[in-house]
């Protein structure tokens, strides 16, 4: 059984799309926790409303890569516009940012956000 950490983020309709991304997410993965979203302000020059950021912590038999195609599939059901620009607004976005304990998005190093969250979910980094 694999767990990670999974950011989420979303600034279109943030605590229904939050809310119906972690129940789609729990008829494929065991929820573990998930943390408390903070409202966080957007990265760039886009004009656009300010982002709910959060993480989930989940156990999973599904390998990293397949996880991942697998999160990118819920984005799309949720119908993400991938056509945004990088930092543009998203109604729902996942990254796993921890595997097996192991840090996989380098994002963690440089958004607070989401170190808090992971802590908050018990991840502790030696870093």
């Amino acid at each position: 059984m694999n767990e990670c950490i999974i950011g989420i983020g979303s600034n279109i309709n943030a605590e229904t799309n939050i809310a119906e991304m972690l129940r789609l997410l729990a008829n494929d993965v065991e929820i573990v926790q998930v943390s408390k979203m903070v409202q966080t302000k957007p990265i760039g020059k886009l004009k656009q409303a300010d982002y709910t950021n959060g993480a989930v912590r989940i156990r999973t038999e599904m390998d990293m890569k397949t996880l991942s195609f697998y999160l990118k599939q819920l984005e799309d059901r949720m119908e993400r516009d991938r056509n945004q620009q990088k930092f543009g607004p998203r109604n729902i976005d996942l990254d796993i940012l921890i595997w097996n304990g192991t840090i996989v998005d380098p994002d963690y190093f440089t958004r607070e956000f989401l170190r808090n969250s992971a802590a908050e979910l018990g991840f502790e980094s030696n870093s």
